[in-house]
């Protein structure tokens, strides 16, 4: 097999793997809770945890990669999820928020470095797999929330959690093979030094458009994750039984797939990306709207929502590789973006269970979200604009046609 062929594979499995172990998690919180006797707030931690971990730990994905190289970052970030996602389900709290804490470090190192991976290696068809990476992580996210009770009701919710250390355990061992996708016949480094203007050295901080990009992505990843955690105990709460509230969520993250594939696609192919922007946050603001103002109309909504979510993230991601001028820079703006962004998004499950359990409704909490529209909105119609990432202290951009032989020569890599 040719080492694109591997690197292909190594894309699929990497992204298979960068959701699976926190959609996992919500529709089980009653029977963790339960089994282990957490309280409230344990229970709004958890729930927490895993996105504060892709903001605590996204800042070394790009310094590992230099040190180290990318396949050798990605496939230890691999392994330290498979054991985080193993030791979660030892019945024993220390365990289950220790485990997370790992499975979130790895997810975090991966999510970081697939952007990179992918405006390196396929800089001329940045949407396509784009696309293809966010369909494969939104699949692998619908399906493990949809399995997730009926695998605990029929083996426990231990076996439930610790299934996906496997796929886990197999996209390690595809990276740590000599002729892994990293690799290329030999020790890479990844991101690479870039051209002379071309992703050099020099800091994002002072560049407006890298904090839009990370503006956007921290409030869409807040709205998504708040409601991945919470949105089966909203509709449970709205007088939808317990298995149908499950369901709800895991329709809202299948109802994304394809937008996953078909957002990059056509992002990639627009000079500025504002109307994308307008499409997926007044989709967001009508589901949103719909759920706190006419709740029996539940499925409507959440089917909604999963068009507004499904569409927005893969958008926030696509940015990530359309607004850097070359791979290093890729690396640097999503370790920036996802960093201060999932550090943000953060505050969405445990700012949500806390209004919950201050005003002992969803309401409240359901109209945060909606006033977080207009932000998110305004944030996405900045990063939306045609327009690169430029780090400051870096050299002046080479002639155009040798900006295109170095980007030629890196799609053919």
């Amino acid at each position: 097999m040719t080492t694109r062929l591997w690197l292909i594979a190594g894309l699929i499995l990497l992204a298979v793997n960068l959701r699976a172990a926190i959609t996992a998690t919500p529709p089980l919180i009653g029977n963790v809770q339960q089994a282990l006797a957490l309280s409230g707030t344990q229970v709004s931690v958890l729930a927490t945890l895993p996105v504060l971990c892709l903001g605590a730990f996204a800042w070394l994905a790009p310094r590992l990669a230099r040190r180290f190289g990318t396949q050798a970052a990605v496939c230890a970030a691999l392994w330290v999820l498979a054991l985080g996602t193993a030791v979660r389900a030892v019945p024993w709290p220390t365990a289950l928020f220790a485990g997370t804490v790992l499975s979130g470090a790895g997810i975090a190192v991966g999510n970081v470095l697939l952007p990179a991976l992918i405006k390196d290696r396929f800089a001329q068809r940045i949407g396509l797999f784009t696309g293809l990476t966010m369909t494969l992580m939104a699949g692998s996210g619908a399906l493990a929330a949809a399995a997730a009770v009926p695998l605990s009701e029929a083996t426990g919710w231990q076996f439930a959690l610790a299934l996906w250390a496997v796929p886990a355990v197999l996209a390690a061992a595809v990276w740590g093979l000599p002729a892994a996708p990293g690799a290329g016949g030999r020790h890479r480094r990844t991101p690479p030094a870039a051209p002379r203007g071309a992703g050099g050295s020099g800091s994002l901080l002072g560049c407006a458009l890298a904090w839009w990009v990370s503006a956007f992505l921290g409030l869409v990843s807040l709205m998504f994750y708040a409601l991945v955690a919470w949105l089966p105990q909203i509709m449970r709460a709205s007088g939808y039984p317990p298995s149908e509230a499950g369901l709800m969520m895991s329709v809202m993250l299948a109802v994304g797939i394809p937008l996953g594939f078909l957002v990059p696609l056509a992002a990639a192919r627009m000079r500025g990306q504002r109307r994308l922007v307008i499409a997926v946050t007044a989709a967001k603001l009508l589901s949103l709207a719909g759920l706190l103002l006419a709740p029996g109309f539940g499925w409507a909504w959440v089917c909604l929502l999963g068009v507004a979510t499904g569409g927005a993230f893969p958008l926030a991601m696509t940015l990530l590789g359309l607004r850097a001028d070359g791979p290093r820079t890729a690396a640097d703006l999503s370790g920036m973006a996802q960093t201060t962004g999932y550090l943000l998004a953060g505050l969405g499950p445990l700012a949500m269970g806390l209004l919950h359990d201050v005003t002992d409704g969803w309401r409240i909490p359901l109209a945060v979200l909606i006033a977080l529209v207009v932000p998110e909105a305004i944030a996405g119609l900045l990063a939306g604009r045609p327009g690169q990432v430029r780090p400051r202290g870096r050299e002046e951009d080479p002639p155009k046609h040798t900006a295109a032989r170095a980007d030629g020569r890196l799609a053919r890599l």
